[in-house]
């Protein structure tokens, strides 16, 4: 596979960069935090297809990016108070929640019964998904236990050939990967650290 770089400033990369998703190819997009590899996240065939090129284990589900917020019945039901607190303080930006997930996401995206999801605070990445559907499978792009790309030349000099296209947005601002908070246990639980700390969500460090 010949993996093209494309420009996020040029409409016409943008437009073919949709396309490939729509199609079912993987592709990475620039995000607040770091650079992701994104597939259609109602495709099981592309999201097997993430697990393969990242070298993922099967039983580590795979987050979802979302346009908005609005989106988020897409994937998630009977979202917790707390959460929508964290939702409506934090999104966009490099908070993800484990939330209860829709009965009918692809089995493959996630084996249990929550779902990892966030909306990225980046133009570029949400017109992305918007044109996907709304949302994204997205894991960072790297290797399954090596440190996440935070630049275009990055992934594409570690997934030359394992996806259709690179779009490069730029240095990824943050170039860390997004705090994760499990909202399924009462009281929420931070199960990574990140941009946002304990003190910054109000819960216990």
């Amino acid at each position: 596979m010949n993996t093209l770089l494309l420009q996020a400033s040029d409409p016409y990369d943008l437009a073919k960069a949709s396309a490939f998703l729509r199609q079912g190819q993987l592709i990475v997009i620039p995000t607040d935090t770091v650079y992701g590899i994104a597939a259609l996240a109602t495709d099981p065939v592309a999201i097997e297809a993430l697990y393969r090129v990242k070298g993922r284990p099967d039983d580590k589900g795979i987050p979802v990016l979302l346009a908005d917020a609005t989106g988020l019945e897409l994937v998630a039901r009977g979202v917790p108070p707390f959460a929508q607190e964290l939702i409506e303080r934090f999104w966009p930006g490099p908070l993800t929640l484990i939330l209860p997930r829709r009965l009918d996401l692809p089995e493959v995206l996630t084996r249990i019964d929550t779902v990892a999801v966030r909306v990225p605070d980046n133009d570029v990445a949400q017109t992305l998904i918007r044109d996907a559907g709304g949302a994204v499978a997205t894991s960072s792009a790297n290797l399954s236990g090596d440190a996440p790309a935070r630049t275009a030349e990055e992934a594409l000099a570690i997934l030359e050939g394992k996806v259709a296209a690179v779009v490069d947005g730029g240095p990824a601002p943050l170039g860390i990967s997004s705090t994760i908070v499990d909202c399924t246990t009462d009281p929420p639980v931070i199960l990574r650290p990140g941009p946002l700390s304990a003190a910054d969500l109000s819960l216990p460090a």
